[in-house]
């Protein structure tokens, strides 16, 4: 009998989970240097078909270009494997003889990891890598609109792991992955976990599923420019980073914020740097593309750079030089389109009347979207930098640096990352840069070495030797192997 295609697409899901969860329990009995063996032919794999991966990606998206494209995924497949090359996430992990407790990291076992449609191929080879890390098999999610490409860059990862001794399933995609197919898939009895970067629908749905997840909430980071900060690399350092694959990055700035003092310095200063401000009519058309009646973000609009945004909203005016389109914005809710989340190269301008005005504002736009994930502040004034970071309220705070590449580790000391935790300010259940140590259990081994209360005789036990220690960090080892 021929399934239908909504059945057909739940049984393949049910059939992926089921061979990634063989998978998995042969991947358990592996060493961290068996598994390092598979990140690196994934690594490996990525760089090698970085550009077709990019122009597979743009051309079936139509979002972002094929040169930032290349760089997220040689980002995925180069930085992130250089961060987590010498890791150790499986087995022990850390002794502490003091407290005679010792920690082993244990895999979850098999992870559904959800990929969005704005970074379909750097997404699953990050996922791939710290899920093989971690000792754990993976079925992707691709998004509907990106399905071609990112079952290519599973394809090639898949491959490669294999050849590393992987067994069959490590690495797997739903082909139709249709709304019922991916809650089957995460309902799967042997999905232990949930990785989901992608709309906020999504996000949702991965929480309610009953599996742990670690999922991510919209960006939405304000940018300010400080009166102590360098002018024209601030600015160069927002233009590049909103104009990085045509803003679709979610860690990118979405406004700038300045005090009325510093307003014309800086508008000519983005103006001299290739950001058109948009007159008032300009402002209302732009709105009115990107975002649909419903409130959600018109996919025509994002990835797309400045003059085709201009071109398709029916501006007039705006230069084929443009990289950055302006909106001035004075407050930030739900009849205010321009204090958004917007995945393509269009900013927010709010002009303050003091740097109070300016933390209230900034605060105030992240609890209307964006709370928890990224905030921006261009100063050499420490002391702001550090009344700023300890009350916006966001996981990744951010100095100097263009946002979009500061706040997934590519230009700051934060772990590299393309999943990035909103906390649960955010919605999130981490506010970490997600990593294998994200992925992974811990089991504690703990001896008793204090009194168990009044009346008890035996007194506190002399301290664990070395080289006890040793022999049963040996011994766990060598179970790990036999399972």
């Amino acid at each position: 009998m021929e399934l239908d295609k909504d059945l057909r697409a739940r049984q393949e899901a049910r059939n992926l989970a089921a061979q990634a969860g063989e998978a998995a329990r042969v991947l358990a009995g592996w060493e961290q240097a068996q598994l390092d063996e598979a990140v690196r032919a994934v690594s490996e794999a990525g760089l090698a078909h970085a550009r077709e991966l990019a122009e597979l990606a743009c051309a079936e998206t139509g979002f972002g270009n094929v040169p930032d494209k290349i760089k997220k995924n040689e980002f995925a497949a180069g930085r992130v494997y250089e961060a987590i090359r010498d890791q150790q996430a499986v087995g022990i992990l850390r002794e502490d003889r003091a407290r005679q407790v010792v920690d082993v990291g244990v895999p979850v076992g098999v992870i559904a990891a959800i990929v969005p449609s704005t970074n379909p191929t750097s997404t699953v080879l990050y996922k791939a890598m710290i899920a093989l890390k971690a000792g754990s098999a993976v079925v992707f999610s691709p998004h509907p609109g990106a399905r071609q490409c990112t079952l290519r860059a599973v394809e090639l990862a898949a491959e490669a792991a294999r050849k590393a001794g992987c067994p069959a399933g490590t690495l797997s995609a739903l082909r139709e992955p249709t709304m019922d197919a991916v809650g089957e898939l995460m309902r799967a009895e042997p999905v232990r976990l949930i990785l989901a970067t992608g709309g906020g629908a999504m996000v949702r749905a991965a929480y309610s599923s009953g599996k742990p997840a670690i999922g991510v909430g919209a960006g939405n980071g304000p940018a300010y420019i400080h009166h102590s900060a360098d002018l024209r690399q601030a600015v160069a350092d927002i233009v590049a980073s909103k104009t990085f694959d045509n803003g679709t990055v979610c860690a990118s700035e979405q406004s700038v914020v300045v005090e009325a003092s510093m307003e014309k310095a800086v508008r000519e200063e983005m103006a001299r740097q290739g950001c058109w401000f948009l007159d008032t009519e300009q402002a209302r058309r732009l709105a009115a593309f990107l975002f649909r009646p419903n409130g959600t973000i018109n996919p025509a609009a994002v990835g797309r750079a400045a003059p085709e945004l201009a071109r398709q909203a029916g501006l007039t005016g705006v230069p084929d030089t443009a990289k950055v389109l302006v909106a001035r914005e004075d407050e930030a809710g739900p009849t205010h389109p321009y204090s958004r989340e917007k995945l393509c190269p269009v900013l927010a301008f709010y002009v303050e009347a003091d740097e109070a005005h300016i933390l209230q504002r900034s605060i105030e736009i992240l609890r209307h979207e964006g709370s928890g994930h990224t905030y921006a502040l261009h100063a050499r004034d420490e002391a702001v930098v550090r009344r700023f970071g300890l009350q916006v309220p966001v996981s990744r705070f951010l100095v100097n640096t263009p946002a979009a590449l500061g706040g997934i580790g590519a230009t700051t000391g934060l772990f590299p990352a393309l999943t990035l935790g909103c906390g649960a300010v955010g919605g999130s259940s981490s506010s970490n840069n997600i990593g294998p140590l994200d992925l992974v259990n811990l089991r504690r081994i703990a001896w008793g070495h204090r009194p168990a209360g009044p009346g008890h005789t035996t007194g506190e036990q002399p301290p664990v030797s070395d080289e006890l220690v040793d022999r049963l960090a040996a011994r766990i080892l060598e179970k790990l192997n036999r399972q």
